[in-house]
């Protein structure tokens, strides 16, 4: 029968496989946002507007959105672990070549290479912790999962600017390319040793009905659009943050790099949290008040504080983007059983096209609206996202959890 996911306790005890995941989620998640601090210096050294730059953000998400699909497949059908690995080995190819980049468009394809590899790893690991753990502790688990790529955002964004501040933006990816090597190697040393359960034998025909069961499910429009406006709200705003505090006379990217990391503390602070406030508040609570809290925070951006107060901000508000988002990740593990790493990829798919939309979508409201006007309207949709979550979205088993 299938289990509820709103009463984990916190005790629990899960595979040693899933330190292993988390791991490889650590490492990719390095240089996810490490461009972001350094951004204006970039700009600066290319020649070209913040906007532009901010394009890198934008291609790396789409690229990571586009592949996901095929992903999904590649991984259900061929093991999610040595996907995972190397793609890891991948991603730190794509960041030494970003480092020797000698125009903008260099840099710009070495972040598209990236892309791809970071889209093998994530939404991969999410679907082999779903493998591993039951429903009812899945929510918990995933939250031990996303603590490693949380950490991993934290480090990056923070580093970043601490070392584009000594050696340059080059000297940022040199580093994360040497670290993405070595940790796809540890990875595949770990995974070497790991008893991980294995899967239902899947196959196309089970990929095709996997697909079937995935859109057949009444959650799926639900899920998948409101990741869509969780990312074009929440990340879309990511690259604008350094031009903001440059705005206030911040000129530091290491400043930069602290201001974002908030969102990553804020994200740590969850993933401790998660097993005691689940249980109090359900899904439609964790859903309502962590959307109401972003959108809070988001306000507050609005009215331009000093950095101290935007790195407070910006903790809270990666606290409450968890909390809904962890919602959403649990809903979208039990779309599908045979196809559940496709599932997963479609998530991402989904999250990463609002990530591609999103800073062109605050670009074009920061050209012609303002700040003020564009982040008071993300604080509202967010709002109203997490109130439509709750009513919207209900506890189902998979059609194919039956068979």
């Amino acid at each position: 029968m299938h289990q509820p996911v709103t009463r984990p306790s916190s005790d629990q005890k899960f595979p040693p496989a899933i330190n292993i995941i988390a791991l490889a989620g650590f490492s990719a998640a390095l240089s996810t946002r490490a461009l972001d601090p350094v951004l204006p210096h970039v700009a600066d050294d290319f020649a070209i507007s913040i906007t532009t730059a901010a394009s890198i953000a934008a291609g790396f998400a789409l690229i990571y959105a586009l592949v996901q699909p095929a992903i999904g497949a590649a991984a259900d059908l061929f093991g999610k672990a040595r996907l995972m690995t190397l793609c890891l080995a991948l991603l730190g190819v794509a960041c030494i070549l970003g480092a020797l980049a000698s125009s903008f468009s260099g840099l710009f394809a070495s972040r598209i290479l990236a892309g791809i590899a970071a889209g093998g790893v994530f939404p991969v690991a999410l679907g082999l912790t779903a493998d591993l753990v039951a429903p009812a502790k899945r929510q918990v688990a995933i939250g031990r999962t996303m603590a490693g790529s949380m950490t991993g955002n934290l480090l990056g964004s923070s580093a970043s600017g601490i070392i584009g501040d000594l050696i340059g933006w080059r000297g940022v990816l040199a580093i994360l390319g040497a670290l993405g090597l070595i940790a796809a190697v540890a990875v595949a040393a770990g995974f070497r040793g790991a008893a991980l359960t294995a899967p239902p034998k899947t196959d196309l025909k089970t990929l095709r009905q996997g697909y079937r069961t995935i859109f057949a499910n009444p959650n799926t429009r639900f899920c998948y659009s409101a990741v869509f406006v969780e990312g074009c709200c929440v990340f879309g705003l990511f690259p604008f943050i350094a031009a903001f505090l440059f705005d206030l006379g911040e000129k530091s990217l290491s400043i930069a790099g602290v201001v974002i990391a908030g969102f990553a503390v804020g994200g740590l602070f969850y993933t401790l949290t998660v097993s005691r406030f689940l249980p109090r508040l359900g899904v439609k609570g964790m859903m309502i008040a962590g959307a109401s809290l972003v959108g809070l925070q988001l306000g507050v951006l609005a009215f331009g504080p000093g950095w101290k107060l935007q790195f407070v901000s910006m903790l809270a508000m990666g606290w409450g983007f968890y909390m809904i988002h962890g919602c959403l990740q649990v809903f979208a593990s039990e779309l599908s059983i045979g196809a559940r790493a496709t599932a997963m990829s479609l998530h991402s798919f989904f999250f990463f096209m609002g990530q591609t939309v999103g800073p062109l979508a605050y670009g074009f409201g920061l050209a012609h609206a303002g700040k003020g006007p564009t982040l008071l309207t993300s604080a509202g949709i967010m709002v109203v996202l997490g109130l439509v979550c709750a009513r919207l979205l209900k506890q189902r088993a998979p059609s194919d959890a039956r068979a």
